[in-house]
């Protein structure tokens, strides 16, 4: 063979590689909704919103009643591999990771720990410990824990996951607000693509729901006012009289591998793999999302995955529920697939867990093609006029066939992450 000829194999080798498919071994989950398969199942088809009216108050302050999204959830029960005390949301990370493991069924001392990568996502790590800290000082002057950084760091899940997987490949937190675990799973893919990596543990969580970060949010005024009589319809995505998110908690992870590494340790076959995915930024401004940005991400991610449009059966969309947010994200689904894709916005159920939510979300998409069913857009009763979208509304849709779904992820800062996912019979 000449070295011409030689070349143009190794390069259609690379190219393959680059774009070749990633399955899904495992996935694990906190989350509002229920932290097993069954029980978020019958809230995400059901449309069952876990969202729920909680009164803040602050010294000082005047009481404020928000719409939350809380987990039922004993962060107190779990364990660290490194001893040290652990803030709510890394061990929501480790509970959800441990799971994914557990289904993938990784014998790790089969495996090559240093081919064994983490990626992970958080828009505030820490952020029960440091608002707990910071109370603490400046209320109560008491000194703080002297392990007071290493709970509140922003690659604490990532170092807690590491010791517990004894993982020696890349070790990586995401902080992109809440683009953050959508594009940890991305680039974790690219890592496994690339060969740098054979397997990685992938996700994100957030666990938000403290005073002082709470306070933050209803400052910007973003979050929904939950009805009286009706707390749970506060978060009402791409709907006319939309007012908000519901801020919620919570965790999602996915033990990712190659075809090769699944098949050299012998794995059961996988029902999901992860086709395509693109990331990018508007850079034009901090919390407006821009529609010609995200148009340029979706079609990024459909080239990744090397599929057309029209092989896209469902849209998770980010679906905030915000005034801005929705009516970019509408029009950008309108250019690039037309009225013709059923579009879901589960905000409305399980509560935006911001950097955690795209990986949850990625998991309701997984459902999705699982159940080969759409659900529904919870609180959806009359959709925006000016939205030319097919909304799946009032009660989950039928699916059968569908062979792709996308999940977007943009985030305040202008990254945008989107994810294609796929059947793995149908690669």
């Amino acid at each position: 063979m000449s070295s011409g000829a030689a070349h143009s194999v190794l390069a259609a080798s690379a190219a393959r590689a680059a774009s070749a498919p990633v399955r899904v071994s495992g996935i694990g989950f906190v989350t509002p909704i229920g932290r097993t398969v069954e029980a978020f199942d019958e809230a995400l088809f059901a449309g069952h919103s876990a969202v729920r009216a909680q009164t803040l108050e602050i010294k000082g302050m005047d009481p404020m009643t928000l719409a939350v999204a809380a987990c039922d959830f004993d962060s107190n029960g779990v364990r660290s591999t490194s001893r040290l005390p652990l803030d709510r949301g890394t061990a929501m990370a480790l509970a959800a990771a441990q799971d994914a493991a557990g289904e993938a069924k990784i014998d790790l001392d089969s495996i090559d720990r240093d081919r064994l990568g983490i990626f992970w996502g958080s828009g505030l790590a820490g952020a029960g410990t440091f608002d707990n800290t910071t109370s603490t000082l400046y209320g109560e002057q008491r000194r703080m824990r002297p392990t007071t950084v290493l709970t509140v760091m922003p690659n604490a899940a990532v170092a807690e996951l590491a010791l517990h997987f004894g993982a020696r490949g890349s070790a990586i937190a995401y902080a992109c607000a809440c683009a953050s675990s959508a594009v940890a799973i991305g680039e974790a893919m690219r890592a496994i693509r690339g060969g740098w990596i054979d397997v990685a543990i992938v996700g994100g969580h957030d666990a938000m729901l403290t005073p002082g970060v709470m306070a933050s949010w209803h400052a910007m005024r973003v979050m929904a006012p939950p009805p009286a009589d009706a707390p749970s319809t506060a978060c009402r995505p791409f709907s006319g009289d939309r007012a908000g998110f519901a801020i919620g908690e919570g965790a999602a992870a996915l033990v990712l591998e190659s075809e090769a590494h699944a098949a050299a340790r012998g794995a059961e076959a996988a029902p999901f793999v992860l086709a395509g995915y693109a990331t990018n930024c508007d850079g034009t401004h901090i919390t407006n999302p821009d529609t010609a940005g995200q148009v340029c991400v979706m079609r990024a991610a459909l080239r990744d995955a090397g599929i057309e449009p029209s092989e896209i059966g469902h849209i998770n969309a980010h679906g905030t529920a915000t005034s801005a947010g929705d009516a970019a994200e509408a029009a950008s689904i309108r250019e690039v697939f037309g009225n013709t894709v059923p579009v879901s916005a589960t905000k409305a159920i399980h509560g935006h867990v911001l950097g955690g939510g795209g990986a949850i979300e990625l998991v309701a998409t997984l459902r999705a093609l699982a159940r080969e069913a759409l659900p529904p857009i919870a609180n959806l009763q009359t959709p925006d006029a000016a939205f030319d979208l097919d909304f799946v509304q009032g009660e989950a849709r039928e699916a059968k066939g569908m062979r792709y779904a996308l999940s977007n992820s943009f985030a305040f800062g202008g990254t945008n992450a989107v994810i294609v996912a796929g059947r793995a019979s149908d690669r």
